[in-house]
């Protein structure tokens, strides 16, 4: 990108890790690009607009444009707007101080990344990492509105929302807690119409915005029977200490469900979930030209 050096791309990129770093669950886009003018000030090119949008500041987009090769060294992760540093980024961040040669790094991983996928550098592929930042700013744009959109939702529809997904995977509903009601149990289901097949699927759906703790998981493990499997959602996802307790079950199975993952299987099993269900979250997909990957 025209205006940004190797080393003011190290730069950004190390100021965004240093955010990060001390977040290791991931931070919202928006929540790093306000943290970075902090850390990382724009200069005065920066700082201005582009002619054919004049809203629209070089800050952001070269801060974005610099993380292309940091995502594609497998440094960096972007989740529907939620960004973090993986192991491999936590390292190179040590082992490479200088800005200029932490970018110089991560190119060089992006360039064998390219060249397994048999890509070329021409303008062709600025032009497809430009549409990529579009493509990401859209995705970001549309999930902030989809989370507000859930967080917002009442308890009972958000239940009967997962209730709905169950149904469009396959399993049979048998019981949904009434309105009101709260004895720990949300949901019972089965894999087979009448319950006589398999383990019986034991729900709690949690649409609260704070994360569920290890005293939630904990529990709700005291409801399951040794045959039954647990399925935990919650909108405000898990904190960590929650998510290892689900891992070192032995005996009891069971699986936690983030709002993230809710919506991927939500959008993988859209066509089969009931109408009547479907309408809790209607969704539109919009088709973009995709860019290499």
């Amino acid at each position: 990108m025209a205006g940004i050096t190797i080393r003011r791309s190290g730069e950004l990129v190390r100021g965004i890790f240093k955010i990060l770093l001390n977040h290791p669950d991931g931070l919202p886009a928006k929540d790093v690009l306000r943290q970075l003018e902090g850390v990382v000030p724009p200069t005065p090119f920066e700082q201005t607009t582009y002619p054919n949008r004049p809203s629209v500041r070089r800050y952001e987009k070269i801060v974005r444009f610099s993380t292309i090769s940091a995502v594609k060294a497998g440094w960096l992760v972007k989740n529907k707007g939620l960004w973090y540093v993986t192991d491999e980024g936590r390292a190179a961040f040590t082992r490479f101080t200088n800005p200029e040669n932490f970018a110089r790094e991560a190119n060089r991983l992006y360039r064998k990344w390219r060249a397994d996928q048999s890509i070329g550098e021409d303008d062709e592929n600025i032009k497809a990492a430009e549409t990529a930042i579009t493509i990401e700013e859209a995705e970001e744009a549309a999930w902030s509105e989809i989370e507000t959109y859930l967080h917002g939702m009442s308890p009972y529809d958000f239940q009967e929302l997962v209730a709905g997904l169950l149904h469009g995977m396959g399993y049979f509903v048998d019981w949904v807690s009434p309105p009101g009601r709260d004895g720990g149990l949300d949901i019972i289901a089965y894999i087979d119409p009448l319950g006589v097949k398999g383990p019986r699927i034991k729900v709690q759906v949690k649409r609260r915005i704070d994360k569920t703790t290890v005293e939630g998981i904990r529990g709700f493990i005291a409801l399951l029977g040794e045959s039954d499997v647990g399925l935990f959602v919650s909108a405000g996802g898990f904190t960590r200490d929650a998510g290892e307790e689900a891992r070192r079950q032995e005996k009891r199975r069971l699986t936690l469900l983030d709002l993230k993952k809710l919506f991927d299987l939500w959008v993988e099993h859209y066509d089969r979930i009931p109408e009547e269900k479907r309408r809790l979250l209607p969704l539109r997909p919009v088709h973009y030209l995709a860019p290499d990957e």
